[in-house]
């Protein structure tokens, strides 16, 4: 099956036989050994670059995405594990405009060098998913497995603290 095929399947049309994933609403077939961390499937055999590789040991959160729901490091998350399930990366936040928690970060100036920013923005969604009146407390607990080497934690916590704002003022969380 070619990328051409893979990039048409719809969800409930992968054939068994197949190893596959959804990726932001799209399946995928993987062609890479089972056990190949999912960070890598995710950059080099889907091309989605957003999710960074920094610590390679789930210390730092720079490759965080969602696995149906779930806030997971994918570079501790082997290919075989993702199998049949939904994971979500930067790439797949944004629809027709930008998701809130990107819009926050850019807003509040969330970002220094911006290499955690993906992995941060994924956190703060997990984390709203969860509790959208997240307490400043819950917010730096929701962050805490994510590294800024930059150390622009400011700017993040304002872009956080935006998110929850915009929750209680309009209750849509997109």
């Amino acid at each position: 099956m070619d990328m051409k095929e893979q990039s048409q399947l719809k969800p409930g049309d992968s054939p068994k036989e197949l190893k596959s994933m959804t990726v932001n609403g799209t399946i995928k077939v993987i062609t890479k050994p089972d056990t190949t961390p999912l960070v890598e499937v995710l950059r080099d055999e889907f091309q989605l670059t957003g999710t960074k590789v920094s610590c390679g040991i789930g210390r730092c959160g720079a490759c965080s995405v969602l696995m149906d729901g779930r806030l997971i490091n994918s570079c501790m998350t082997m290919a075989y594990q993702a199998f049949d399930k939904e994971i979500t990366t930067i790439e797949g936040l944004a629809e027709d405009e930008l998701d809130c928690c990107q819009n926050a970060f850019l807003q509040e100036g969330g970002f220094q060098c911006g290499y955690c920013t993906p992995g941060m923005i994924i956190a703060l969604k997990a984390l709203f998913q969860e509790n959208e009146e997240a307490t400043d407390e819950e917010i730096l607990e929701g962050l805490s497995g994510n590294l800024c080497r930059c150390t622009g934690y400011g700017g993040i916590i304002r872009a956080a603290r935006r998110v929850r704002e915009e929750l209680r003022e309009t209750g849509f969380f997109g």
